[in-house]
């Protein structure tokens, strides 16, 4: 038994994250994400039972971000330009912003649209699948160094 590790971080997912090094790159999916297409060559774990956002907050208790060499290590996927879907604000992407707040990264999120997401995220060494179902609930984080 460990101390200090948030609950909902399963044994799986805490080897996988000890296993990262700085700039790798982590997907928190939403639950219709497909990690074996879009990330394939990343190692995936299931944390079904938790949205996006409070995964993130977990993961971001022990991990964290690349803040020295990446303007937005926390990106969350937004609608493509050119998708006729227009989305300002999403209750998803506020809270996966808190969360960061709440572990002291300021000004470190920022959007990235669907297929540059999914480009990005073939490069992915982690995947965490949650059961968030409210729309565009996909997360990148690149880890930093302590």
């Amino acid at each position: 038994m460990l101390k200090g590790i948030p609950e909902i971080i399963g044994s799986d997912l805490l080897k996988a994250l000890a296993d990262m090094g700085h700039g790798d790159i982590l997907v928190v999916a939403d639950h219709f994400y497909p990690p074996y297409s879009k990330s394939p060559n990343a190692v995936s774990v299931q944390a079904k039972g938790n949205t996006a956002p409070e995964m993130i907050d977990a993961i971001l208790k022990l991990m964290p971000l690349d803040v020295e060499y990446c303007d937005t290590p926390l990106e969350y996927m937004v609608p493509d330009v050119d998708s006729g879907i227009e989305m300002k604000q999403c209750d998803t992407w506020d809270e996966a912003i808190e969360a960061a707040k709440r572990n002291g990264y300021e000004n470190c999120a920022g959007p990235i649209e669907r297929m540059k997401f999914y480009e990005k995220a073939g490069s992915a060494v982690l995947t965490v699948c949650t059961s968030e179902t409210r729309p565009y609930g996909c997360f990148i984080l690149q880890k930093g160094v302590m």
